[in-house]
């Protein structure tokens, strides 16, 4: 089997119910692969196989194996779930990636020369922004298309387009 990371998928909210259901705060772009009836998640040290699956008013419910009352799905509220998934695993649209993806990446200027790495990124309401660990510190650079036009995973840089002041200080 290959190499497998670790990833946080959400966080167990209130319990819905009697049955055992629970809500969850979904910490992933895709729940649909996540949370599919059979899936193995952690919750801690335990490993849990998620029974039932389903949306309510905007609110994913989750049944887990084992949690079949509403004292024991309380007790799981505020625990994170985690999943092993596999480390090339890719998202299902092109164009998109996952932080972990994104995270320790080159970062080049337009002329190809090394300005920094990629050390977070940042979900923000508009859109994602990488931080930038630069020579002259953290730099904050859009992760739009019209602004990061290159992203090559396998060659392990982003290049950014050509704007002043965007991964250096322009001198006046």
């Amino acid at each position: 089997m290959g190499e497998t990371v670790d990833v946080l998928v959400g966080t167990i909210g209130r319990a819905h119910g009697l049955r055992g259901e629970v809500s969850v705060h979904v910490r992933t772009d895709e729940p649909e692969r996540r949370f599919t009836p059979g899936a193995s998640l952690r919750v801690g040290d335990r490993p849990r196989t998620v029974a039932s699956a389903r949306w309510h008013s905007g609110t994913l419910l989750l049944g887990l194996e084992g949690v079949t009352d509403r004292t024991a799905a309380e007790a799981l509220r505020g625990r994170e779930l985690w999943a092993d998934v596999p480390a090339d695993e890719a998202p299902a649209d092109e164009g998109e990636y996952w932080d972990r993806q994104l995270v320790g990446l080159e970062v080049l200027d337009a002329a190809g020369a090394v300005a920094g790495t990629i050390g977070e990124v940042l979900h923000l309401p508009a859109h994602d922004v990488l931080v930038v660990r630069t020579s002259g510190g953290d730099r904050l650079v859009p992760f739009v298309s019209e602004v990061v036009p290159v992203v090559d995973l396998e060659a392990g840089h982003v290049r950014v387009a050509d704007i002043g002041g965007l991964l250096s200080d322009e001198d006046a």
